[in-house]
């Protein structure tokens, strides 16, 4: 077996491997460390890489498993860390050149979960600075690209494991979601990412968006995202918005398929803009859940765009989070996060706390809405992957705000704080706010070769529904990754 095909086994795969002793974790750490020397170059989806620590890690495993005593389901397995995650003996930098170079002396309770587990941590991948948009370009970092087409983003803030689980350059991602952070660059680049139910995975220190983020699982296969989340959901003292611990392992019925579930498809949520091509790959998409066995109807849960009340969480987060900056340290900033913080620093606090109540009643809604819904399917985002390097897409796709365009050809500046990267993802942001589980599966292509993906969103801590449902529809539509990045830009 080549090395190539080497990166591109599951972790379920592997571990099997390694029991049957026909693999070691150093061969397989090798291979994706061979990938990632070959194909990060045009696609720039790393901070950090430490072959040096992440081979030390494989040979600790060999050897565990040589007696027979693994530390866990995912001993040897190749695992990426976003840059937003703290990660002993890395520095955390956030895509920010604000932070600093020095490592950090703790791991975040989702990297010591996957640690405790025998995890190979290969390295920290791209953010956007602290994870504001949803493409990702930084300051620091530069920009992060779409393997299927290296002109074009592969979404974000995520867009570094997205990319890396796309290219096997991974196979276990960790990915933090506030607005869709998971979800857009898996639907971008053609991965499975989940958003679990908020407090599911421990988190600390605690984001700057608050309730908002998620912390989730990013890979090539379902099953991989099950076994992640059954290792990183494990409890950690540190997080005291936590679920109690159940001991569930999310493999459990995963293959149980959907049949006798009731599923809502909603092709807009009554309210965004879908590009056409989207709009039948994502229909095809939910027709087929019917063909499995649910019952699927076309209903909208009714609400309105609720943009309105996640932009005073947003905007306010970024704010506090830069609230004991200098202003020498915010000239250095993303200029589109600094024009976020001043919005949030013009926020009172009742502007806040009326967004608080309005969140609470959209929760009330969508709690409603599944009492007679299992399941809710949407399209994951309403576009392909545009142009690398820009917070919004081209004018003619863009969902709710129009553009302007220098003659240069490059997008202006937002005109207002609506034309933000919220403006072209009207399908995530809703389900940051109440916290539901939701996932995304890639559906096809479109005819540029860009994928498209299908959100799946279940009830509060049902995460095994999704998961579930996701694992139907990809045993019926395997997931397609690129072997290779498609270098189409210049420089």
């Amino acid at each position: 077996m080549s090395d190539d095909d080497l990166a591109y086994l599951s972790a379920s795969e592997l571990v099997e491997r390694y029991r049957r002793k026909t693999l070691s974790p150093v061969e397989a750490t090798q291979a994706v460390l061979a990938r990632i020397e070959r194909h990060n170059g045009p696609v720039n989806a790393f901070v950090v890489a430490d072959p040096e620590r992440a081979l030390a890690d494989a040979k600790a495993s060999e050897a565990r498993w040589a007696k027979g005593a693994p530390a866990g389901p995912v001993d040897g397995v190749p695992t990426t860390i976003k840059d937003l995650v703290l990660t002993k003996g890395w520095p955390m930098r956030g895509g920010s050149r604000i932070t600093s170079t020095e490592p950090v002396a703790e791991d975040a309770p989702i990297v010591a979960r996957l640690r405790e587990q025998g995890a190979v941590l290969l390295g920290k991948t791209t953010t956007p600075e602290f994870g504001w948009k949803g493409v990702t370009d930084s300051p620091l970092t530069g920009v992060t690209r779409n393997p299927w087409d290296t002109s074009c983003t592969p979404g974000g803030s995520s867009g570094g494991g997205a990319v890396a689980a796309a290219l096997g350059m991974g196979t276990l991602n960790v990915g933090s979601d506030g607005g869709g952070s998971i979800r857009i660059p898996s639907a971008f680049t053609g991965i499975f990412g989940h958003k679990p139910s908020f407090g599911r995975v421990a988190r600390y220190p605690n984001s700057a968006f608050g309730t908002l983020s998620h912390l989730g699982p990013m890979t090539r296969t379902v099953a991989d995202a099950a076994l992640m989340l059954t290792v990183i959901s494990r409890p950690d003292p540190r997080d005291w918005f936590s679920l109690p611990y159940d001991g569930a392992d999310y493999r459990d019925g995963l293959e149980d398929g959907v049949a006798g579930l009731r599923i809502a498809f909603s092709p807009a949520l009554g309210y965004a803009k879908v590009d056409r091509e989207i709009a039948a790959l994502v229909a095809d998409a939910a027709a087929l859940f019917e063909k499995l066995g649910a019952t699927v109807e076309q209903a909208d849960p009714d609400i309105e765009d609720p943009a309105p009340m996640f932009r005073p969480h947003w905007y306010a987060g970024a704010a506090f989070a830069a609230r004991n900056y200098t202003a020498e340290q915010e000239k250095m900033l993303d200029p589109g996060l600094r024009e976020v913080i001043a919005q949030g620093r013009k926020l009172s606090l009742l502007d806040y706390l009326a967004a608080v109540d309005q969140r609470s009643a959209l929760g009330m809604r969508m709690n409603a809405f599944h009492e007679t819904y299992d399941l809710l399917l949407t399209p994951t985002m309403p576009i392909a992957a545009f142009e690398a390097g820009h917070e919004l897409p081209p004018a003619r796709v863009t969902p709710r705000a129009s553009l302007t365009k220098t003659a240069a050809g490059r997008n202006r500046p937002p005109a207002s704080d609506e034309e933000r990267w919220m403006s072209w993802t009207p399908f995530t942001y809703p389900f940051n706010l109440t916290q539901q589980p939701a996932a995304t599966v890639p559906c096809g292509f479109t005819k540029a070769g860009l994928p498209a993906g299908l959100q799946i969103v279940g009830r509060m801590h049902d995460d095994k529904t999704v998961l579930r449902a996701a694992r139907a529809f990809e045993r019926e539509r395997p997931f397609e990754m690129p072997r290779a990045p498609r270098v189409t830009h210049k420089g």
